[in-house]
This record gives structure tokens, C-alpha cells and sequence, in this order.
């Protein structure tokens, strides 16, 4: 199992549960360093390492008339304040090809979307540039085809990669957990994250949005860290029913620090057999 460097610590083969955490999308840069001030807190306290998460612009809505963010620009600005000021790693996912450089520039994980999970140049062109790579399965694609993912930014030169599930299509507007993809996802030596965020999600089930169930996240995610991960997913907002997106599958903040300390317990179980 590769151990993947991201800021001053690392992740897969035995090292320590992470944490990739922030809100969906980057509403403001007052509420994006609110949140990034507070989860540094919560995981240095839970022992936990912390890559931030935002999305600059959600290319992939479910309408158009939804809000997707203050774009690459400004977006980027806000990302390169938190890993500055906060000297947090920082995340966020591109949608185009013309936006890899400069995201790769300040990001220290660029993310494929998973929808664009078995674009192959893509891919590829973002494993060339980038430090580290989050691949997302996509729902459509089964635990074995992963590894395909993987090899395809390999071939470009970067072995950096980080693989995530985050559910599977089960019929309409809806996603099922298969718990039996963390394990063969692991088999193929990259670091394995669960999204227990979009896990919950529900597809366009609110007509011009996804839906989502999150009360459901936490279950998830300690049935995840049980079956042995090297980190976890989570969308967190300060007040989910106010977030621009992704809101009903987001965690309100507030409940992220007894969560983690009972994850953090679990993974000092589970952990030395992932050694």
C-alpha cells in the first residue's frame, strides 16, 4: 500500500485516519476561513490530519439557476489564503482542461469529479501537473474497473493517487454504500477515502437540486473506518439548511467533534491491521 504525501503528513499503508472536510462549495471568504478555522481545531483535538475541501465553481449542478461559486479566480485566491494563513493542504475539483495549471498551482489535491472519472485525458493531464490526485468513482463504475482510474494517471507519471467511493446508482435519485468496494478498492495498493457526505446524497430528488439524507452520514462512516480506510469524506456547514449546496447531505459543524472522536476510536482498532 503507497503512503501519499500531502502537506507534512501522509496518508495510506498503516498512516494515521485523515480527514478531507469543508463546505460543498466556496460561498464566501468569510464563511470558507470560518469553517477552515474551526475544523483545524476540531481534528487537531481528535488527533486527526486535516486536508480542506471547497469547490471554486460546481460545474456539474443540477440547474443552471443554482449557484456554483465565485469561479476559478477568486475561488483559488480564497484556497491559497486557507493553506497560507492556516498552513491547512487544501482540495478542490476541476472541470476543464484550461483550469488544471493554475488549480494545481495553489491546490495541493486536484480532484477528478466523478462524472468525469473515466475521462482519460483528463485524467491524465491533471496527473501530469498535479501533486497529489483524488480520483472519485463514479456511480456508474464498479470497484474493480477502479484501478483503471489509477493506472491511467500512473501512465502520466504520477503514482500520487487517492481513490474515493461515494456510492453507487440504485435506480433514480438515489445511491447505495456496497461496503464490500473499500476492501477491493484497497487491493489496488492506492489510499482509499469514503465520502460518507455524498454517499447520502439523493440525486436531483429536489426537482432543481439533489436531495439528501444526512443523517444517515454518521453510520456510514463508522461502518467505513470498521472495514479499514486510509481517510474520510465529510461536507460540513456551519448551518447545512443555508449552505448554497449540497446542503441536505452535508454535517452541521457543531456535530463533526464527537463524531470524530468515536471514529478516531474505532480506526485504533482497526488500524494495525492495515499495517
Amino acid at each position: 500500500m503507497r503512503r501519499i504525501k500531502v502537506g507534512n503528513f501522509e496518508i495510506g499503508g498503516g498512516a494515521p485516519l485523515a480527514l478531507i472536510a469543508g463546505p460543498c462549495v466556496i460561498e464566501d471568504e468569510k464563511t470558507t476561513m470560518l469553517i477552515a478555522e474551526n475544523l483545524k481545531k476540531m481534528t487537531a483535538k481528535a488527533g486527526i490530519p486535516l486536508i480542506f475541501k471547497a469547490s471554486y465553481d460546481k460545474a456539474n449542478r443540477t440547474s443552471h439557476l443554482s449557484y456554483r461559486g465565485p469561479g476559478l479566480n477568486p475561488g483559488l485566491e480564497i484556497l491559497g489564503k486557507v493553506r497560507r494563513e492556516l498552513d491547512i493542504p487544501v482540495l478542490s475539483d476541476v472541470h476543464r482542461f484550461e483550469e488544471i495549471a493554475p488549480a494545481s498551482e495553489i491546490l495541493d489535491v486536484v480532484q477528478v469529479p466523478a462524472f468525469l472519472c473515466r475521462q482519460t485525458d483528463f485524467i491524465m493531464e491533471i496527473a501530469r501537473v498535479a501533486k497529489v490526485v483524488n480520483i472519485k468513482k463514479g456511480q456508474f463504475i464498479s470497484p474493480r474497473d477502479a484501478v483503471h482510474m489509477a493506472k491511467k494517471a500512473a501512465a502520466a507519471g504520477n503514482e500520487n493517487v487517492l481513490l474515493t467511493e461515494r456510492g453507487s446508482s440504485f435506480g433514480y435519485n438515489n445511491l447505495v454504500v456496497d461496503f464490500r468496494s473499500l476492501p477491493i478498492l484497497r487491493e489496488t495498493g492506492y489510499p482509499v477515502i469514503f465520502d460518507a457526505t455524498h454517499s447520502v446524497q439523493l440525486p436531483g430528488a429536489a426537482g432543481k437540486a439533489s436531495g439528501g439524507d444526512r443523517t444517515m452520514a454518521p453510520f456510514l462512516s463508522r461502518a467505513a473506518v470498521a472495514a479499514g480506510i486510509d481517510g474520510l469524506f465529510f461536507e460540513v456547514h456551519p448551518d447545512p439548511d443555508r449552505a448554497l449546496s449540497d446542503g441536505p447531505n452535508s454535517l452541521a459543524m457543531e456535530s463533526l467533534p464527537a463524531l470524530l472522536a468515536t471514529l478516531k476510536k474505532i480506526d485504533d482498532i482497526v488500524r494495525p491491521e492495515l499495517l
